[in-house]
């Protein structure tokens, strides 16, 4: 395949939010392995893929559904969709969607075999609510509970899950951590909404930024930086405590400042691009505290 065919399915699988996949699996599977003394590398990289193949399909659903309902208009302001923009059709964006999912499945399987029906009973929605999201009888992303699925998905399951692939336990630091990586994830689809309002109040996706207005969607952007931070001091050990910290701290004061100042516009683009690099950033962070701190 051409280096031309394989640029569009690039851009509809968003490498700006894939940290949101990558971040709880690795803060996850440290957490596991420094609570438990157990860790293995091949359970550890069959959650890794299956999160991003989950991450990728639900991008690709996104892009194909949000044009089949007219949602992705000329007025966009964020990158180019391939669907709307014609580049693929939108069969071939849904079938590219079920690849991964089968693909997420594989190894998901495999995780069932190692750890039992908690990872089923974990891994059943994740599949459907890739394609609810957007799709479905009551997609979330139109009814304002976007953020809400990436909290629970994307941080609290993701990371309480990854750490249970390796300890065979259920941890309550699993369940702070993965607060924390959630809050920073939502920041992503928090300024993917403030940017889109105008586009979304015109076709009636009712985003929590289109329910209540730009204030509150720059609010909710400020405290989940801020709920990340406060839960820093759950963490006894210094430096688990203050390396994440500071990240969070640089990331709030620079992104969620600029965030206040700067209206709707491409350059959100690039708020976006770094609020993915905050969540690596915190997560690498995070990690190189618990193993040296």
């Amino acid at each position: 395949m051409s280096a031309g065919k394989i640029k569009p399915w690039i851009l509809a699988a968003r490498p700006k939010t894939l940290g949101a996949a990558v971040a709880p699996v690795l803060v996850g599977s440290t957490l596991g392995w420094k609570l438990s003394g157990e860790f293995c590398v091949w359970l550890m990289l069959a959650t890794l893929g299956s999160c991003i193949c989950l991450q990728i399909a639900t991008n690709f659903f996104n892009d194909a559904v949000d044009a089949m309902k007219g949602s992705d208009t000329e007025e966009r302001l964020g990158p180019v969709r391939i669907t709307a923009s014609g580049m693929m059709s939108a069969s071939a964006v849904m079938r590219a969607a079920v690849l991964f999912l089968l693909i997420a499945s594989v190894m998901g399987a495999a995780l069932i075999w190692q750890c039992g029906w908690p990872i089923l009973a974990i891994g059943i929605p994740s599949l459907w609510f890739c394609y609810g999201y957007t799709g479905g009888p009551v997609p979330l992303a139109y009814r304002g509970l976007g953020e809400l699925f990436v909290v629970l998905f994307f941080g609290l399951i993701a990371v309480t899950g990854s750490a249970f692939v390796q300890s065979g336990k259920w941890h309550v630091e699993a369940l702070v951590a993965g607060l924390q990586i959630g809050c920073l994830s939502t920041v992503l689809i928090a300024i993917n909404n403030l940017r889109d309002i105008e586009e979304d109040t015109k076709t009636g996706k009712k985003t929590l930024a289109v329910r209540f207005g730009k204030t509150f969607a720059r609010v909710e952007i400020t405290l989940l930086y801020l709920i990340t931070l406060a839960l820093c001091f759950y963490w006894q050990t210094p430096a688990v405590r203050w390396a994440p910290f500071a990240i969070a701290f640089l990331a709030a004061a620079g992104l969620a400042t600029a965030i206040w100042k700067t209206e709707p516009s491409p350059r959100y683009n690039k708020f976006l691009a770094m609020a993915g690099a905050s969540l690596l950033a915190f997560s690498f962070a995070f990690i190189a505290a618990l193993i040296w701190g």
